[in-house]
């Protein structure tokens, strides 16, 4: 029974973003296997995050998250909204160095505290003719190009009148670091699983493809579905109108993800008259902006936890995300499983949740607020196209999108096991 490390460096909490979200869902599905398998082989599974305290939460006898206290957490450093995921800045964590020996796998999830702790032990281990541990990584988010966007913020907020050069330069600094470090610490694994054929091809061209599969993103269809009577609840819970279209968004509230792109459209397609009301799950810095630019069309609901976020998708009609920066973006089949028409950017990574585009799901061709417009127009405009739209999209994300369990067993297991790589878990 292999044991397997998962070390996810962000804080855990009820509204943490996607990266947790997965790591949660993997391992519920873990904790459904049986102890041990038809083959008589197991898995042993422990996912480490950062926490408040020390802690340890069994999921199953052989699966469990363990949270540890950063060492140098990016807690004092976030913005006023607190939106950013806290991780930790540490060069080493003598706690988690202290665990890991007790684990066969360790898999890298980010390129901070525990993956430079991880990496630094294995390397001690091969200078003593000790066992090298199986070293596995996988990518996420593209850290690099989101520390550049704080980078910016942390410039305005530290350096007030400042050029934007300034900004500029320090967020090109910070981008091309981290690419580095992600990249030198991902060398010290045997193998590296990316969301992306484009990112596979990327880091094939350093690693060699013969270390480089794809790890895609489940979804669980019990909790994102369609539900007639989640429309009613908006209203009574949060007071949203029900005689209009709702059109939502969810996640972070920030330049990357599109926010200021989406208000504008959402705007420009009041002035014209349509009947239309924003909603927005998530934080950021960009809310007092959505707030003053809509006033009355858009609801702020902040930052929301799974099952709440299931009944919201469930109660809107469209679900518009104009972020380029996803590298696959699972609210968007969380969204298209609960039956809304999904507006994605064109080349965007998240239109790989769409199989006919056009017919279930909307792809806008130019990050333009008038193009936005049209396409929500269009959609507002005529309630039966709309429709049609939402029932593909459901229909897509039923017989197309894998679940949890599915993507750990045919992408993670395989890779944890000690068996030669590619060999089916069954």
């Amino acid at each position: 029974m292999p044991s397997v490390a998962v070390l996810v460096e962000l804080l855990r909490r009820d509204t943490s973003g996607g990266h947790v979200k997965c790591w949660e869902h993997f391992a519920r599905s873990a904790a459904r296997l049986p102890g041990r398998l038809p083959d008589g082989t197991g898995l042993d599974l422990t996912v480490y995050f950062l926490g408040d305290r020390e802690r340890v939460e069994p999921l199953a006898p052989h699966v469990r998250f363990v949270m540890l206290r950063p060492v140098l957490s990016t807690a004092a450093v976030r913005s006023a909204d607190g939106a950013e995921d806290v991780c930790d800045l540490a060069p080493y964590h003598p706690r988690l160095a202290a665990l890991l020996p007790r684990h066969d796998v360790w898999h890298l999830t980010h390129s901070f505290a525990f993956a430079a702790t991880a990496v630094r032990l294995g390397r001690r281990a091969a200078r003593r003719g000790a066992p090298w541990p199986r070293l596995v990584g996988s990518v996420h988010t593209d850290v690099p190009l989101l520390a550049a966007v704080y980078a910016r913020y942390l410039a305005g907020r530290w350096l007030p009148g400042s050029p934007p050069r300034v900004g500029d330069l320090l967020a090109d600094g910070a981008e091309t670091r981290l690419r580095r470090r992600r990249d030198r610490l991902l060398g010290s694994c045997e193998h590296v699983l990316v969301p992306t054929p484009e990112g596979r091809a990327e880091l094939a061209r350093a690693l060699g493809p013969h270390r480089v599969a794809l790890l895609r993103r489940g979804i669980d269809h019990d909790l994102f579905r369609p539900d007639r009577t989640a429309r009613a609840r908006l209203a009574r819970e949060y007071g949203l109108p029900a005689d209009r279209p709702l059109v939502l968004f969810a996640g972070r509230l920030d330049a990357t993800k599109g926010v200021p792109l989406l208000t504008e459209s959402v705007r420009l397609l009041r002035a014209r008259g349509r009947a239309a009301h924003l909603v927005v799950a998530g934080s950021g810095t960009e809310a007092e902006a959505v707030r003053r630019a809509l006033g009355p069309d858009v609801t702020l609901l902040g930052p929301l936890p799974q099952d709440r976020l299931a009944r919201v998708y469930a109660g809107c009609d469209v679900f518009a995300f104009p972020s380029r920066t996803e590298t696959i973006g699972n609210v968007v089949a969380e969204a298209m499983a609960c039956g809304l028409a999904v507006v994605l950017p064109e080349g965007a990574h998240t239109t790989r949740w769409l199989t006919a585009p056009g017919r279930d799901g909307i792809v806008v061709r130019h990050d333009d607020p008038r193009d936005w417009a049209d396409a929500l127009c269009a959609l507002v405009d005529r309630p039966a196209g709309r429709e049609a739209v939402r029932r593909r999209a459901a229909a897509t994300a039923r017989n197309t999108h894998r679940s949890w369990d599915h993507v750990l067993e045919e992408d993670l297991l395989p890779v944890w096991s000690p068996r030669s790589p590619g060999t089916a878990w069954r």
